[in-house]
């Protein structure tokens, strides 16, 4: 007999260990991203491939994009509920994730030039919107409860999953408008284009990185919207008629 089926409980101590050091990967590739954008990508790169290293780079987000968006299916979501343990199923995706977003940022290749740079008064500007990415990101986190994005609570101590972008759902029936949930319906992904736009000197490097990613959340938004209004009984759309832009107020 295969594992469907003859799950094997992890002890709740072995549990506990791999949610802890799940949690602990996810924090580091936060920090590692953090540290390679505002250094490494920022310094500008001369006499590499850059159709080779861009064609690189898009294949290597492709892979940790394409995790994320089959995770989210519920097809696979079933498949891994019947697989693996419920207390584990959360923590093995924040494994998986951060294992694979520290891979693209260690192994993103530099790509020559600089798009634009902004010097002077101006560029204090750009370090405000960062700043503001920064906080809009930390503030719909925890409204998600950040615990419960790491893979820290057990699956009796949570309430129905909210994804990572979209609005905080406050029961099986409801989602809510709670800070930034009630300017847009995904304001993680608001606070992640404020930090890779921003950003100056804007080297063709961090270029690729912030239009790689961005045009996977644009793809992805509609995609995890959808599974939303058909597993929430309509809360979803209660949701959208209150809250009805995705990323910028009164435009998108």
């Amino acid at each position: 007999m295969g594992l469907v089926g003859v799950q094997a409980a992890p002890s709740a101590r072995v549990a506990r260990a791999f949610s802890a050091a799940g949690a602990l990967a996810f924090l580091v590739s936060l920090a590692y991203f953090l540290l390679l954008y505002l250094t490494r990508f920022g310094a500008a790169a001369a006499g590499s491939d850059a159709r080779r290293a861009v064609t690189s780079n898009v294949a290597l987000f492709t892979l940790f994009a394409l995790h994320h968006s089959v995770f989210a299916r519920q097809r696979v979501r079933r498949w891994i509920a019947r697989t693996v343990p419920a207390e584990l199923e959360r923590p093995l995706y924040v494994w998986i994730a951060s294992l694979l977003f520290v891979l693209v940022c260690a192994w993103w290749r530099p790509v020559a030039g600089v798009a634009w740079q902004v010097d002077g008064t101006p560029v204090w500007g750009l370090r405000a919107l960062q700043a503001a990415g920064i906080w809009l990101t930390l503030r719909s986190a925890a409204i998600l409860d950040i615990r419960e994005l790491a893979g820290l609570r057990r699956p009796d101590d949570i309430r129905p999953p909210a994804p990572a972008g979209g609005g905080l759902q406050a029961s099986a029936t409801e989602f809510k408008t709670t800070g930034p949930y009630g300017w847009v319906r995904h304001p993680i992904y608001t606070g992640w284009f404020l930090f890779v736009w921003a950003a100056s000197p804007m080297t063709f490097t961090r270029l690729t990185f912030a239009a790689a990613s961005c045009a996977y959340l644009l793809l992805a938004m509609p995609l995890e919207e959808r599974t939303l209004r058909a597993t929430s009984a309509g809360a979803y759309d209660r949701y959208a008629a209150r809250v009805r832009r995705r990323l910028l107020p009164g435009v998108y």
